[in-house]
């Protein structure tokens, strides 16, 4: 009798470690939200702050938003690069639909990907050199009228 236990128990523990595995890969990773970037109107006026985690590393950003699951409300993350100059984004793991926000060394909008497609190997080019990028989730520059053109501070 004891035999016939032991392969219940292991199958239960498995089981339980399979769970777990299964609900971190549904959550994917998390971000610490250390810094406010706020969109500013034509006139300067702020529109909205976002709590955003900062890429300014080369694995930081090269991990960007991959594996992120879930992006709270008026949340997202930061690129810092210590360079302006025409960048190039991807979705590659990115299971999010985001806008792509590129920023020249001015704080000036200077492109904008709305609703980009999760997964997708496509390039979103910024066309004009940028210092930074926000991503934000899809739909939230149309939300809060943000175009280019119009500058952020953070």
């Amino acid at each position: 009798m004891p035999l016939l236990l032991f392969p219940l128990l292991i199958l239960g523990c498995h089981s339980q470690k399979s769970d777990r595995s299964n609900e971190s890969q549904q959550r994917g990773r998390t971000l610490d939200y250390t810094r406010q970037v706020t969109f500013l109107s034509s006139s300067g006026e702020s529109i909205v702050t976002v709590d955003v985690a900062v890429a300014d590393n080369d694995a930081e950003r090269s991990a960007g938003l991959m594996d992120v699951n879930q992006l709270p409300k008026n949340k997202g993350m930061l690129f810092i690069f210590d360079n302006e100059e025409p960048r190039s984004f991807w979705m590659a793991n990115t299971p999010l639909s985001l806008d792509i926000i590129f920023i020249n060394e001015k704080m000036e909008i200077v492109r904008i990907h709305h609703n980009t497609q999760p997964f997708t190997e496509n390039n979103f080019v910024s066309e004009e050199p940028a210092k930074y990028v926000v991503e934000v989730n899809g739909g939230f520059c149309v939300a809060h009228d943000i175009q280019e053109g119009m500058s952020i501070t953070f």
